[in-house]
């Protein structure tokens, strides 16, 4: 048989060699990535609501070349965005840890509450928040920007129906809306949540639910 007739298969050297290859550039690329998201944050929390991050300053904070910066996002507004996504989802997951911890509906819904409203009574948290926002401007309010609303909002699903929700998407909708307005509204102010206020948007929405 020629060499010519030898076809190679679909998991031929080559192939094999091609895909180490892909999977350890996509090992580096996800490491450049999160250096770029935790270095952007940083430089907006050192610079608050006195200066716009600039990429210059993004890229030497993660120690990456503008080079870097562009093989991943194709401008800073695509950085904030991706920011203010993985702080959604980090928010996400810490919510629902919180929600773990109880087994009875009310319980879930007032953990939700709590520790979302914490993201402004820990200073550090609110002033970096509150840094990354002012950096978006406009960008989490493009119909394709990122939304926080609907990560949370499927935290409440459940809990709502359990509680008698004739509609729990929607309600949850509606409460993670109500709640990240909230929040916003404390930390462009710089003030705290207090327990009373707490207390009151948990029977706020209990009594909603179970109308």
């Amino acid at each position: 048989m020629s060499q010519n007739a030898i076809l190679p298969g679909d998991d031929d050297v080559a192939a094999r060699i091609a895909r180490r290859t892909l999977a350890a550039r996509g090992s580096e690329y996800s490491g450049e990535v999160r250096r770029l998201l935790d270095a952007g944050r940083e430089v907006m929390r050192r610079n608050g609501t006195g200066a716009r991050a600039r990429v210059a300053d993004i890229v030497a904070a993660a120690g990456l070349s503008n080079d870097a910066f562009y093989r991943h996002f194709s401008s800073k507004d695509m950085l904030v965005a991706a920011i203010l996504e993985d702080g959604t989802e980090r928010l996400r997951d810490y919510l629902a840890h919180q929600m773990s911890k109880e087994t009875a509906p009310e319980g879930k819904v007032r953990r939700w509450v709590e520790g979302a409203l914490a993201q402004a009574a820990d200073d550090d948290i609110a002033a970096t928040t509150l840094a990354v926002l002012w950096n978006a401007g406009g960008v989490a309010d493009q119909p394709s920007g990122p939304s926080a609303s609907a990560p949370l909002a499927a935290l409440l699903r459940e809990p709502f129906a359990e509680l008698g929700s004739t509609d729990p998407d929607l309600d949850a909708s509606l409460a993670a809306h109500a709640i990240i307005g909230r929040l916003s509204d404390h930390l462009w102010r710089r003030t705290r949540p207090s327990a009373a206020e707490t207390d009151h948007i948990v029977a706020f929405y209990l009594a909603a639910i179970s109308r």
